[in-house]
């Protein structure tokens, strides 16, 4: 009997210490943004800033977490999703791609009004509409901000006076924008009537187009994203927004990944 019950103790305790072990942990920036707070650079800056606490302690950009310890961001815990969710979201004109912002009259986030937490993937600035991605699968975010120099990103452009052949031509080769001091890549351009274009960039400069019209004279009065890789605006109006289909998914990561290697 004696036997036999040592024999148990030993087991559970062996037990015990082989599931710590085996316990995967990960960089806090990762779990941050597996939880779909934001991107792992975005979290980094968090940890800097003393937002992020495990355990009841301030974090370092090093430290590691697992499932068993508690992480707080600016005083909330959080934890990493299981399910992932992509989203195609029309942002309209006035929301604001920020997680928090006083000066923002509306977040993408406040937008929205998901009832699980998701954060964008990539940035469509406030006075521009069109498709974002929200998502609260942090190695998505990751990938495509690492791919953010890559992956084709289509939008609608109307401008404030009559397009002309030229300014097709010097678009398409690339402008040299003078504030950025840098020549854009060049990209394919379309004129689809007096004062509408239509562009598709491989790179992901602030403000490119806006940028870009400015230095050729012209004023930029309304642009729309309508695709960002594989993935199309569609049909969606503002504010509206679907689930991201396994099929669209499927190839979105399949381009994330080429693009990294």
């Amino acid at each position: 009997m004696e036997k036999t019950c040592r024999r148990n103790f030993d087991r559970s305790f062996y037990t015990g210490n082989c599931e710590k072990m085996m316990e995967e942990k990960i960089r806090i920036n990762k779990y941050i943004a597996d939880a779909g707070i934001c991107s792992r650079r975005e979290a980094d800056k968090l940890v800097e800033q003393g937002l992020v606490k495990v355990n009841g302690k301030f974090a370092e950009s090093g430290t590691k977490v697992g499932s068993r310890d508690e992480v707080t961001v600016r005083g909330k815990k959080i934890s990493a999703s299981e399910e992932k969710i992509v989203l195609a979201y029309y942002k309209p004109v006035g929301v604001t791609c920020t997680e928090r912002d006083l000066h923002a009259k509306k977040t993408v986030i406040e937008d929205l009004k998901y009832p699980v937490r998701v954060t964008y993937a990539g940035r469509l600035d406030k006075d521009s509409e069109g498709l974002l991605l929200m998502t609260n699968d942090g190695n998505l975010i990751n990938g495509l901000m690492r791919a953010a120099n890559f992956h084709e990103k289509e939008y609608v452009v109307k401008v404030d006076k009559e397009i002309t052949e030229d300014f097709i031509k010097d678009m398409a080769v690339g402008v040299y924008l003078k504030e950025l001091e840098q020549t854009t890549r060049p990209c394919a351009v379309e004129m689809m009537g007096k004062f509408t274009f239509k562009i598709i960039l491989t790179q992901g400069l602030n403000r490119q187009i806006r940028r870009m019209c400015k230095e050729l004279g012209y004023q930029v009065k309304q642009l729309r994203r309508i695709r960002i890789a594989n993935i199309e605006l569609g049909k969606l109006k503002p504010r509206e927004y679907r689930r991201v289909t396994d099929k669209e998914l499927e190839t979105l990561y399949s381009k994330v990944r080429k693009e990294e290697a």
